[in-house]
């Protein structure tokens, strides 16, 4: 796939420090995948979706349909998104309350098939299956696309050249996904065969089929 305009990577990071060791992670990934696709003949830009600026607005859509400015435009931009790196520190065995309040106010229709890198940070290498243990569910969960290798990184591990591999490694595998195309081909060619809800994927849902058996029973109907 050879598209005629950048490809967009989107970041998306719940860090709060400042600087932060997690964004430094999503970054240098995301920058390490720019590169690879330049070294392949294309382009693509990167965008950063800062959670510490969403933070109260996604408290106030997780208890009401109100959706902020910052908010919604951070949904359009990954609705447009050939690519995700979604970067969470981890606080209690557990990625932050603010990088999993995120993604569970997104519609669930938002992100189907799109790939995504997965990282996350710790100060303490005990931390490092959380990625796979519970982010990667999550995503699952989202229907997203996950590369196979998952970046983890407590302080110890920034003076590893193993770290660098790895992301090298995530870089790829993310690139080689966008340039499949294959998140545009499932939306083109098989969107109608997953389970929607109306008015989701950012309102852009309206072909629900209404004349069914499960929503005649919700109705009230019964079967033939």
């Amino acid at each position: 796939m050879n598209p005629t305009q950048p490809y967009t990577l989107v970041v998306v990071t719940a860090g709060v420090g400042d600087p932060s060791s997690t964004r430094m992670l999503a970054d240098r990934t995301a920058q390490r995948a720019a590169e690879l696709v330049a070294r392949r003949g294309g382009s693509a830009t990167v965008q950063v979706v800062d959670l510490r600026e969403l933070a109260t607005e996604v408290t106030t859509a997780l208890i009401s349909p109100m959706v902020g400015p910052k908010l919604r435009q951070a949904i359009e931009l990954l609705g447009r998104a050939d690519g995700v790196i979604a970067a969470a520190p981890v606080y209690k065995a557990a990625p932050s309350g603010l990088f999993s309040s995120f993604f569970q106010v997104l519609d669930n229709d938002l992100l189907i098939a799109k790939p995504v890198v997965l990282a996350a940070t710790a100060g303490t290498a005990r931390h490092s299956l959380v990625v796979d243990e519970q982010m990667r569910s999550l995503f699952g969960y989202l229907r997203t696309v996950v590369v196979p290798t998952s970046l983890f990184a407590a302080p110890e591990d920034w003076a590893d050249p193993g770290l660098n591999k790895r992301i090298e490694r995530a870089a790829l595998e993310l690139v080689l996904l966008v340039e499949s195309g294959f998140a545009h081909q499932v939306r083109g060619e098989s969107w109608q065969s997953y389970q929607h809800e109306l008015g989701s994927a950012g309102g852009t849902e309206t072909h629900i089929e209404l004349d069914s058996d499960m929503m005649r029973l919700a109705a009230g109907g019964t079967l033939d």
